[in-house]
């Protein structure tokens, strides 16, 4: 594979915070943006991955959340207390967040407009998935694809994560950078599963990159938050004209397979593929694949 134009990290400022972003391909390229998960940094999004999708001839923009990495951390909100999050999860009980997914949502806009970018195909993991189907439900016009990476409807009568994951949702990591990595190492092997090989040094630099970057604790409450207060989009999907992606794995722990389905089934212009042994993780041995199922719907798209 040719080396691939990369552009180094940078910030812009947009709906009234900044998002720091960096870039792989050209510039006059058509776009791919990727949208990370929850209290997960932009370096997840594998360089690799990234290249390949560049190397087909796009610009493929990777960003930190709001709250998370280096872009604007939203510690002036104080976010709600575990009990609550937790009565929200088990009852379903209504749920005052800080900002809520379609605030994300506008950021991925609002870093589109700042780039003097029209509409890209837009990818997103897990949380991300979400933001990426609120995009597609409220600026259509701006959505040339959808793909929805081990995600959800929001619906609240779908199973929910196994109960070891629910309780590390409501843990707060650790701040020390050595028990954050231990932390971090525990929860993304269980997520990863047993199937594909856990890259445990790739995943420890990446942790490590992420105390480097900026650890925020509070942000994956206020960021689950966000999840939590969103509601369900299955009516609002069902109007979705975009050409649409499912992905998902069937041994996914976090985010069960039956929630991809649910998502596909509430889209009508969406095809769904699941990959057999894939936890809450994209593993090395499958992005090629990923990226080329991403690929295909971009060219029908286009």
């Amino acid at each position: 594979m040719t080396t691939t134009m990369y552009t180094a990290e940078r910030v812009v400022s947009t709906n009234g915070i900044e998002i720091n972003y960096d870039s792989f391909g050209k510039e006059e390229h058509p776009v791919i943006i990727l949208i990370m998960g929850l209290a997960t940094q932009m370096v997840f999004w594998d360089v690799r991955f990234c290249e390949i999708l560049a190397s087909k001839g796009y610009r493929v923009i990777r960003f930190d959340n709001r709250d998370i990495g280096k872009s604007t951390w939203c510690d002036s909100a104080n976010p709600p207390s575990h009990l609550t999050l937790l009565a929200s999860v088990i009852f379903g009980r209504a749920l005052d967040a800080p900002y809520s997914l379609n605030d994300m949502a506008n950021d991925t806009l609002g870093l589109m407009d700042s780039l003097q970018i029209k509409h890209a195909h837009i990818v997103g993991a897990s949380m991300g998935g979400m933001i990426a189907q609120l995009m597609a439900i409220n600026a259509p016009n701006r959505v040339k694809s959808l793909t929805s990476i081990m995600s959800t409807t929001g619906n609240r009568q779908l199973p929910k994560p196994k109960l070891i994951f629910l309780k590390n949702l409501f843990k707060r990591p650790p701040k020390q950078a050595d028990e954050f990595v231990t932390f971090g190492l525990s929860l993304w092997q269980a997520l990863h599963g047993n199937t594909y090989q856990f890259q445990k040094e790739k995943v420890s630099e990446l942790l490590r990159l992420s105390v480097k970057r900026g650890l925020n604790p509070k942000s994956n409450i206020r960021q689950l938050a966000a999840i939590l207060s969103s509601g369900d989009r299955t009516q609002a999907l069902k109007a979705v004209k975009t050409p649409s992606l499912i992905l998902h794995g069937d041994d996914d722990p976090l985010i069960p397979v039956a929630c991809g389905f649910a998502t596909a089934q509430a889209i009508p212009y969406s095809n769904i593929k699941v990959y057999p042994g894939m936890g809450h993780t994209l593993p090395d041995e499958l992005l090629p694949q990923i990226a080329n199922d991403i690929l295909e719907l971009i060219g029908t798209a286009s």
